[in-house]
């Protein structure tokens, strides 16, 4: 068993610790929420999930949630909503109030932000002109490779339709729009204002409504320039539109990092996909990710979603709070490198022990190994021996079986993945967050507990522990009674992985002696 790897900010958690609650503090965010009447987008989404939740669980006397849904696979949204709340993630919620409870405060609205006017029933338009004071407008699409076309309908149209919606409530005390941190990339540090946008808005969506997908995606990188992907173009025009707002609606943009897995509540490790350092760690440890081009040094900004959706209600509370004091910025950042900074070095050092220590994953293709590459001809020399080559072994040996070959389709997915990933793991960006700062300034211990936005007790290996168990059980389906046969198999690959290095090292001895050393001896004698 390896050494438990060590963490300096461990040592120095940074928060002011809370000594005791006093049993006069009111929960003043509960209370803002508190028989009012909200309109959620994207709530059947990751973050959507847990925000739906966590309403729910701490701000229990909302009076109704509508959520725009939109019928997929033939299930309409009512059954969407009941198929959601049979998650794991509701298990605590769903103890705490039961099911009629819920179901009583949560309504879908049927709609799509892809279709004109939001695809939403002219009756349905008018209930939530009347009834909503609270809008959360968290859809949109977060894949990096998606469509220019598509990207723009969901990101940016999707968010213009919105905020024309909007403009006709009657009660309407805020539009909070969920954007990213990660929208505005030529600047180094971002601090909690508008930026000017890489396009004109407008534009771009009159031309993706004019021009077909084939036209659109010939164009494409001559409209994106420099940026490197249309999630992080069209997250910048959709945050021109709503500044564009800010003097007609109440409106504020909060920009979230990169959010991963539920850290503290209601479900630790909890998540719904692998996208992240979640899929990096599932992908070394199946040992199909054995080697990435990276500055090991460097590092991203990461919110684990509790957090993530805590500052959004606390965030809120605040705009909505003029009784606290003038708000420097409608602009808020849900970051944390400022606090915790994780190299991407110790994110692979971390999940490596917690693989091999504590939670190992079922039918590993190979041991998990390898490291990060800062030269990119050694990283492309790695992915051809370590990647391609046992890719093409253990499809052979499948063939042979009379199985279907699997691990090339992996990793030609892989090296997709690979062309995101990299030009945000080479790369550095700062965030302000004094508003976050602010925030906790003027919560009470009440709310700072329920609400938590600092670091309290942080410990990085346990979470990513609960992180892959989650992942084992609730995405790849494996069962906490397979760890052991997990282990023994673990231990097997670490042989083979021994055997085939060793092969290999013997190959390159060999060469080397066979067509250099021996013409060398040959030729002296």
């Amino acid at each position: 068993m390896t050494a438990r790897p060590k963490l300096e900010f461990e040592k120095d958690p940074g928060f002011v610790k809370i000594d005791h609650v006093d049993e006069s503090e009111v929960d003043r965010i509960a209370l803002c929420f508190a028989g009012r009447t909200l309109f959620v987008t994207g709530g059947t989404g990751f973050m959507g999930k847990v925000l739906i939740e966590k309403l729910l669980r701490s701000c229990s006397d909302v009076k109704r949630i509508y959520l725009l849904i939109r019928p997929k696979k033939g299930k309409q949204p009512v059954e969407r909503i009941k198929d959601m709340l049979d998650n794991v993630l509701f298990q605590k919620v769903r103890e705490q109030h039961g099911l009629d409870w819920i179901l009583g405060k949560l309504v879908p609205i049927c709609g799509d932000v892809l279709l004109p006017d939001l695809g939403i029933s002219p009756e349905d338009t008018e209930t939530l002109r009347n009834e909503v004071s609270l809008i959360m407008h968290c859809a949109a699409t977060v894949r990096f490779d998606e469509p220019l076309r598509r990207a723009v309908f969901m990101n940016v149209r999707g968010t213009k339709l919105m905020l024309d919606l909007a403009a006709t409530f009657k009660h309407l005390d805020l539009f909070c729009h969920v954007s990213t941190a990660y929208c505005h990339l030529h600047v180094k540090t971002l601090y909690e204002k508008p930026y000017d946008p890489p396009g004109d808005a407008y534009a771009v969506i009159s031309a993706c409504e004019w021009l077909d997908d084939q036209t659109i995606s010939s164009i494409e990188k001559r409209i994106l320039g420099k940026i490197p992907n249309t999630y992080a173009y069209t997250k910048a025009l959709a945050e021109s539109l709503v500044v564009e707002r800010f003097d007609k609606i109440p409106s504020a943009i909060l920009r979230p990092s990169i959010v991963i897995p539920v850290w503290r509540e209601p479900v630790p490790g909890w998540t719904d996909n692998i996208n992240g350092p979640t899929g990096l760690l599932i992908g070394a440890g199946k040992g199909v990710i054995r080697t990435m081009y990276c500055q090991q040094n460097g590092y991203g900004d990461f919110l684990p979603v509790d957090v993530a959706v805590n500052a959004m209600l606390v965030a809120t509370w605040r705009f909505l709070s003029p009784e606290l004091g003038p708000m420097d910025s409608r602009i808020a950042h849900m970051t944390s490198s400022n606090e915790i900074k994780v190299s991407w070095s110790e994110i692979i050092e971390i999940g490596r022990w917690v693989i091999e220590n504590r939670v190992p994953l079922n039918g590993v293709a190979w041991y998990p190994g390898g490291s990060m590459k800062s030269n990119y001809f050694v990283h492309w020399m790695c992915m051809i021996l370590f990647h391609w080559m046992p890719a093409l072994f253990v499809d052979l040996l499948l063939r042979i079986l009379g199985y279907p070959p699997v691990l090339m389709k992996v990793q030609n997915r892989i090296t997709k993945g690979f062309e995101v990933f990299e030009y945000y793991a080479n790369n550095v960006w700062n965030f302000d967050n004094k508003q976050a700062i602010e925030f906790r300034k003027v919560m009470n211990n009440k709310e700072r507990l329920t609400y938590v936005i600092e670091k309290i007790e942080f410990d990085l290996i346990d979470y990513f522990t609960e992180c892959i168990l989650c992942a084992r059980r609730l995405l790849l389906k494996e069962t906490d009674d397979t760890i052991p046969a997990a282990r023994r198999h673990m231990r097997i690959m670490w042989y083979v992985d021994k055997i085939y290095k060793g092969l290999w090292l013997f190959g390159l001895c060999y060469a080397f002696y066979r067509y250099f050393l021996a013409g060398f001896f040959k030729s002296s004698t």
